[in-house]
């Protein structure tokens, strides 16, 4: 009865069981992940069981581990692409999710780890990202323009100047707190970051010449308080940001024409500054620091972006007509390849 016991015990866990703790104790306790992220995760997982249920006619607390083969992730995948109309990041991210859960889940239930082996061998999608859209610097500094003399103008031209000048995340931005800004001595901001990191970015004389203003006419935005709120005091929403965006495009469009052919959202800033500074010759490790890049691959993309941008204009550029001659080695230059 106790050997019995004692076998109970040593079986792995379920199904069931081995997703709750991917969720419970490996995302959120031992990671630490963001909710969004955890959120990301969970929506995969999701849409996943639904397509295996259905396709497998198995409830989810019915599935084992070596359900979960290859082929079946390649028909969920597709099912996505063509079904659900995901783009293939879409698809990509879902596929991440799911090798994070069976990386996990192998190493509690060895007798799966084969078919975990096998589906962790499905590939990303290859797909072509797209050119990075930004702002030149004349259809940037019509879109700050000038602050107003109303309250609204003032903190809609202070929260572009810190998009700009930060290339922070909408959620960075408008997450910072008036106790966030150090205007003494070398002034900056500090911004909390994707995934819980933290990051401190240097504020140019002008955006901390801004911020003064606005806290000296804003005597009650201190310690904790949102450095940019809505009416209410309540911190602006990304809504809020992308609103007040789009109309500060519409009013610079009628002194910079091309902005009426581009699409800007409030991220096309991010890329902005991280161009900006690329073509100002900084690093771009440390434009990865100040965009708070984990990885300088995410970064590279701007570089990319960059040379692409430089060979269109390259061809463009009508060729010289010199007709090349062919070269032809010295009897000295011959003898030398010989000899090697």
């Amino acid at each position: 009865m106790s050997e019995a016991r004692h076998h109970r015990k040593a079986d792995p866990p379920g199904f069931p069981a081995l997703v709750q703790q991917f969720f419970t104790e490996y995302l959120v306790a031992q990671r630490a992940l963001s909710p969004r992220t955890v959120a990301s995760y969970r929506d995969a997982m999701t849409l996943f069981l639904a397509y295996a249920t259905d396709h497998l006619r198995k409830t989810p607390m019915a599935l084992q581990l070596t359900d979960i083969t290859p082929e079946l992730v390649l028909k969920f995948l597709a099912h996505l692409e063509r079904e659900r109309h995901n783009s293939v990041r879409s698809r990509n991210l879902r596929l991440t999710a799911l090798r994070a859960f069976l990386k996990f889940a192998g190493r509690r239930d060895v007798s799966a780890l084969h078919t975990v082996e096998q589906v962790m061998a499905v590939p990303m999608k290859r797909f072509e990202r797209p050119l990075l859209g930004h702002l030149t610097r004349p259809e940037m500094i019509a879109v700050l323009g000038q602050p107003g003399s109303d309250w609204t103008s003032q903190r809609d031209h202070l929260l572009l100047s810190l998009l700009y000048n930060t290339g922070a995340r909408v959620s960075e931005i408008v997450g910072v707190r008036v106790v966030d800004v150090v205007l003494g001595g070398a002034a900056c901001v500090h911004l909390h970051g994707k995934g819980r990191k933290d990051r401190s970015v240097p504020l140019w004389q002008s955006t901390a010449a801004a911020v003064r203003a606005w806290l000296h006419a804003n005597p009650e935005l201190r310690g904790s308080a949102a450095l940019l709120p809505n009416r209410s005091g309540h911190p602006m929403t990304r809504c809020n940001v992308a609103q007040r965006l789009a109309l500060a495009v519409d009013r610079a469009a009628a002194e910079q024409p091309s902005l009426k052919t581009k699409r800007v959202s409030p991220h096309s800033l991010r890329h902005t500054t991280a161009m900006h500074l690329l073509q100002s010759g900084v690093p771009f490790n440390i434009i990865a620091l100040w965009l708070g890049h984990e990885s300088t691959n995410t970064t590279h993309r701007y570089v990319e972006a960059n040379l692409e941008m430089k060979e269109k204009a390259l061809a463009r550029l009508e060729a010289p007509d010199i007709k090349l001659q062919r070269f032809k080695a010295s009897d000295d230059l011959m003898k030398f390849l010989r000899s090697l």
